[in-house]
This record gives C-alpha cells, structure tokens and sequence, in this order.
C-alpha cells in the first residue's frame, strides 16, 4: 500500500507538489518537489519511509544523489532505477540490517558541476549539510549524528559522496561509493586525501567498480584511492569494504544488483 504525502515545509526552505509521486514496491515515499534555497538550484527531493515507520522509534539517514534513479524507473534518467525500496524491504523482513531512511536528492542540468570540483560542488555540499538534512531532522523521526548518517551515489556521485564524507566527518560516517570518479581527467580527489594532515577519520567508506568499458577507466582511481585511504589507517573489512565485479558495467542496473551488497556490509545487525 502506498501513501501520498506532502510535507508543509519551514519560511527559508519551501517545495511546490506538481510532479506525480512515485509508487515505491515498500515503504511509503514523500516528495519535497521543489526544495529552495539560496544556493545551488531548486530541486527535487523525495523521501522514503521503511515500511512501519513508526512515531515509537527513530530511524538512521541514508542521504543518495541522483535520487530521481533510486525508486521508480518512470522517473529514472535511464528507464532502470535502482530498487533501493525492494531492496531495503527484503533485507528488513530477513532482519539482516537497520533499515534506515532514505533522502534521494534529485540531480540538475548541472550535476557534473554540483558533483565533481570547484565552487559550484562546495555550494551543493553546503545544501546538503545545511539545507536537506536540517530539514529531514527536523520533519522525520531520525538520528541524527553522524554515526546514524550516511551518504551514497554512483559515478560522480560516488565522487561527491566521498568529497561530503571526508570534509564533514562531523556530519557522515559511511560513505556508499559506486564506482566513483575519484581520480580521472582532471579529477584527483586522492591528493586531496594524501595531502590531508588531519590521517584517519571517523569514517567506514563501501568502494566499488566494475570492469567493462567507463569501469575500466575508473579503476585505476579507485585503486590509488584504496592505497591512501590504507595510508591513513584504514583496513579492509572493518571500516573499508570494497567489491569488484569484473563483469559490470556503468549503469543503474549494475550499481542495483550491488546494493544487497553494500547494505549487508555497512548496516549489519551482526
């Protein structure tokens, strides 16, 4: 059964609901469409509720970019969304994991400049930090310190899901990086971690990559992200969890089939 909400949002931060809300297999999804502020542009936000949101507990946040793939292929870019819902569903009622909520925010006309490097990604980082999650806080029944947040994308998103984790330690302590640009054409965020004095941060990061066509270019980058992270101190399997499928490609199909995965990995009960 799927509830259509809408959420009457604070004076600074305001959402008109025009769009047709997507029908998520569980769970109950509510669309802030379009959440303003003064910078970066509007977009649209929709937030999903584990099945039994309950007003009895509170629930750690998943913050996703590119969110208009992660629930519905009507509304995915490429027809193929990511099945975060069923996902999640499955894995709660195995009792294998927390099921946290999950705040997909939509990308624009300009994601590769609100994801990658330069002013425009840091203005997105400072929306997300301090327009969307104060906002999901203060309207939802969450945790929110940064032991109950975490932060996931794919591609560029993986980029920027990396960049938000590692300049705000104090907000997010898991990052889901899918296959993430970290270190190609003009992109090196693995300097960046090099060059940081500040060594190991309170932070469990899932990497991964495929290895067919744009994987293939990725790969490299991942591999020297994986060498300066392990510099820093952090260890394979207990706070850097990495899976390669050689066989994947760079698509939301691919990146579907991984998040069983990378769920089991950072939100275990065990």
């Amino acid at each position: 059964k799927v509830i259509m909400l809408y959420v009457c949002l604070l004076p600074a931060v305001f959402a008109d609901t025009t769009m047709p809300i997507p029908k998520p297999t569980a769970g109950t999804i509510q669309r802030l469409d379009k959440l303003y502020s003064e910078s970066p542009a509007a977009r649209t936000v929709d937030v999903w509720l584990p099945p039994g949101y309950s007003i009895k507990k509170k629930y750690a946040v998943l913050y996703m970019h590119d969110g208009q793939n992660l629930f519905d292929p009507q509304t995915s870019s490429f027809g193929v969304d990511w099945q975060i819902d069923e996902t999640l569903d499955l894995l709660g009622q195995s009792n294998e994991i927390e099921i946290p909520i999950v705040v997909g925010i939509y990308n624009t006309a300009q994601r590769t400049a609100d994801y990658t490097v330069g002013k425009q990604s840091q203005d997105y980082m400072r929306f997300v930090v301090e327009t969307v999650k104060p906002f999901i806080d203060k309207n939802y029944r969450t945790l929110p310190d940064a032991s109950n947040t975490a932060i996931g994308g794919s591609s560029y998103g993986g980029l920027i899901s990396f960049k938000l984790a590692w300049e705000y330690p104090h907000i997010f302590s898991k990052a889901f990086c899918l296959s993430p640009a970290l270190k190609i054409q003009n992109i090196d965020y693995v300097q960046n971690v090099l060059d940081d004095p500040s060594g190991h941060k309170d932070i469990s990061f899932y990497i991964d990559n495929g290895g067919v066509g744009l994987e293939e270019q990725l790969q490299a980058g991942v591999e020297d992200m994986l060498k300066a992270l392990e510099s820093k101190g952090y260890i394979k399997d207990q706070d850097l969890f990495v899976v390669f499928d050689k066989n994947a490609r760079h698509f939301e199909s691919a990146w579907a089939s991984r998040m069983p995965t990378a769920f089991r990995l950072m939100y275990s009960k065990k």
